[in-house]
């Protein structure tokens, strides 16, 4: 029986890139956001490739008990996940204090809150079964605090130093826990976090989603807990260990850069 990949935030960037990946590896598909029309697409784009079975869940996950919903709707279908890749996700690039509180707090709450829960109610299920993987994506920004994005970079770095104890946590039950960490990538996720004219995507050179899907891909099956993605990440991870924190700090502002107009 093939296995089967539940992938959030899957009509775009990465999160497509992955589904198309998985599907290419013979993995069925649940995938899932809010947007029925590019599921629908995808849906069809991929199956007229790949000789897979693809469930489509269209689901708000800002709405209350979105993840408890997909959950029980899975349940009752009687589908087991095998990969849990935590993808949705979005930034914001602003002065924390002139920002838009609603948009911070749904930021926390689809960051942070929806990953863990679905970490939670499908790992438990992974746990009993004795096998599962879960590939949770984080950032190169989860290495350093990010002035004008402060909201963003600790959302990534709270998902790191997540997965990072619960692969331990998790260490001979089969399970497994991947933090994938790229650089800016070419999604349309710069434009949804208001992030155009920030020096984060002119400094460094996006990666491509397909690039990153594959590599987190073959990352996750490895079982591999941190990889890191592309120049910047790289940078980062050098400079978290050689330049002082109130060095990376400044640096790190400047990287990001003023915010041309509060929001």
């Amino acid at each position: 029986m093939k296995q089967t990949a539940l992938i959030t935030g899957a009509t775009s960037g990465i999160g497509k890139e992955c589904a198309i990946e998985f599907a290419n590896h013979g993995f069925n598909l649940i995938i899932v956001a809010r947007n029925d029309t590019k599921l629908s697409l995808l849906k069809k784009e991929i199956e007229a490739n790949y000789n897979v079975s693809i469930l489509v869940i269209v689901q708000d996950l800002f709405e209350e008990d979105a993840v408890i919903k997909i959950f029980k709707q899975l349940q009752a279908k009687n589908i087991i996940i095998d990969i849990l890749v935590n993808n949705a996700g979005f930034g914001d690039y602003n002065s924390f204090l002139e920002s838009d509180w609603k948009r911070q707090e749904n930021m926390l709450k689809l960051n942070i809150k929806v990953m863990i829960q679905m970490v939670y109610l499908f790992g438990s299920e992974m746990k009993k079964r004795g096998y599962g993987k879960i590939l949770n994506l984080s950032s190169a920004v989860a290495l350093a605090p990010g002035a004008y994005m402060s909201v963003y970079y600790a959302t990534k770095a709270f998902i790191l130093s997540f997965s990072q104890a619960l692969s331990e946590e998790l260490k001979g039950t089969g399970v497994t826990v991947t933090a994938l960490c790229p650089g800016p990538t070419a999604t349309n996720f710069e434009k949804a976090g208001h992030m155009e004219d920030s020096n984060l995507f002119k400094i460094f050179k996006n990666a491509n989603a397909k690039d990153v899907a594959k590599f987190g891909y073959k990352a996750t099956m490895q079982a591999k807990v941190i990889v890191n993605y592309g120049i910047a990440t790289h940078l980062l991870n050098l400079g978290t260990h050689i330049v002082p924190k109130s060095i990376l700090r400044k640096i790190m502002k400047i990287i990001n850069g003023r915010p041309p107009i509060d929001k």
